[in-house]
């Protein structure tokens, strides 16, 4: 017994040698402020990201989707399973660095019928219990089950932040389809409107007609704004049941009517949208986060191959206690107890366990390279979405400014035409601008607002539950 202690001991002490490098967050270059800024993105500690999606999102009915994605969405209850399931891979990777103990045992009985050979221990009759325990234990010297659990542990976190990502992925999709299905909605009534409008000015432009005021070509003309008007309505109402099914989809249901609420100019009504300082980027995105745990658990993952170099100790052992029952003569109880190392040396593989090396080496390098990519694609991102909204908005604002120009030209057409100054065409190129620069002011808030839900996203936020 004093012996086994002596070598678990030195066992111990021998495994603080660890083979393969330790991680390292690799550098990557941050800048000193993000491209894009302009007046409504004041630099300093804040930022957007750190405000919870139910305080970037008023709209208490899209409050409710999102909470509603939350719990049901599918593909966030997949990345919640793989996060149990890494949790078990860390036990099941540390399992390896203790003892693995196992119970067993056994009552044959045995009974020799009918003639037997003439011998003064002839056995007729036998029973033998017996029970015992077996012991096996790889010590680990070189650290390959410490550095399996180091890459266990690594996976776990990246499956965590997997599951960030997949959230903040989900609130975001809510979000942008809930203001596409708002946009649609008013785009419906627009053409309603437009459409009812034209149809009273078909009526007033035939019985001119009649009347001999007015020419056929007018009539025909006022055919084809009520034409252009009409086909809108069908193909809003088609792309509105589309948006309705693929949000039913996000929430975990099957197609159905999706509940509103307020308007698109009142979804979102934050007076600023600070960034924050750019070293901080790396610490709130949960992508960064889930391909730094990858590059972790490949690093580790060096040490498992390299181990592969060098010998393999294992110490075995049991204890066991028996009887014996013999033509009624009992003998016992025995005992048994046995202890004792054994080892392997690799000595020739075909090159096996280099190519082993060089394959977690290559692993590990893919793994740095993503990570500097997807951080240099994070900084892309947010740049992005500072253009995109500050563009955005000035596009709205011309777009506003064309929608009145339009609405007024579109009066003076009508009086002119109804003064006899000029002809329907004029009347029915009017129509078509101002049609077109209402549904564009519509479309132009809810990009505005899109806009504001990708910068929110680029900068790490949208994955508080």
């Amino acid at each position: 017994m004093r012996r086994a202690c002596a070598l678990v001991a030195i066992g111990v002490v021998l495994a603080g040698c660890t083979v393969g490098p330790d991680y390292k967050r690799p550098e990557a270059t941050v800048p000193p402020e993000y491209r894009g800024l302009g007046p409504e993105n004041p630099v300093g500690p804040a930022s957007l990201a750190e405000l919870p999606w139910w305080e970037i999102f008023g709209d208490p009915v899209l409050q409710g989707l999102i909470r509603e994605a939350i719990q049901q969405n599918y593909d966030l209850r997949v990345a919640a399973s793989r996060i149990l399931q890494a949790r078990a891979q860390v036990t099941i990777a540390r399992s390896f660095q203790f003892p693995d103990l196992s119970g067993s045992g056994s009552a044959i009985y045995q009974r020799i019928e009918g003639d037997t050979l003439p011998a003064p221990t002839q056995i007729t009759e036998a029973f033998q219990p017996s029970a015992g325990i077996d012991l096996s234990f790889e010590i680990d010297f070189w650290g390959r089950f410490r550095r399996a659990s180091e890459a266990a542990r690594a996976d776990l976190l990246s499956s965590e932040a997997a599951r960030r990502v997949v959230l903040s992925t989900l609130v975001t999709d809510v979000a942008i389809t809930y203001f596409n299905l708002r946009d649609l909605d008013r785009e419906l009534e627009i053409s309603r409107d437009t459409l009812k409008s034209r149809i009273d000015s078909l009526k007033l432009v035939t019985m001119r007609e009649k009347g001999g005021v007015a020419a056929l070509i007018d009539v025909r003309q006022a055919e084809i704004l009520v034409a252009q008007a009409g086909e809108a309505v069908p193909d809003t109402e088609r792309l509105l049941a589309q948006t309705e099914n693929a949000l039913s989809v996000l929430l975990g249901r099957n197609p159905e009517d999706i509940p509103r609420g307020a308007e698109l100019i009142k979804q979102i009504t934050i007076p600023a949208l600070p960034t924050g300082f750019p070293s901080s980027l790396l610490v709130r995105r949960p992508d960064v986060a889930q391909v730094e745990g990858q590059l972790a658990a490949a690093t580790a993952r060096i040490g498992v191959a390299k181990s592969d170099y060098f010998p393999r100790v294992f110490l075995t052992g049991s204890a066991a206690a028996a009887g014996l029952w013999v033509n009624s003569t009992w003998t016992g109880p025995q005992g048994l107890f046995a202890v004792g190392p054994s080892f392997t040396v690799p000595i020739f593989n075909s090159g096996r366990v280099g190519a082993g090396v060089d394959s977690a080496q290559a692993q590990a390098q893919i793994a740095a390279d993503q990570y500097r990519l997807t951080v240099i694609q994070a900084f892309r991102e947010v740049s992005d979405s500072l253009v995109e909204h500050r563009k955005r908005k000035e596009f709205r604002v011309q777009q506003e400014a064309l929608a009145t120009a339009s609405r007024d030209a579109s009066r003076l057409a009508n009086m002119r035409y109804t003064g006899g100054v000029t002809s329907y065409l004029e009347v029915l190129d009017s129509e078509r601008q101002l049609f077109d620069a209402e549904l564009g002011v519509v479309r132009t808030y809810r990009d505005e607002l899109i806009a504001i839900v990708r910068l929110y996203k680029a900068l790490g936020g949208g994955w508080q539950e």
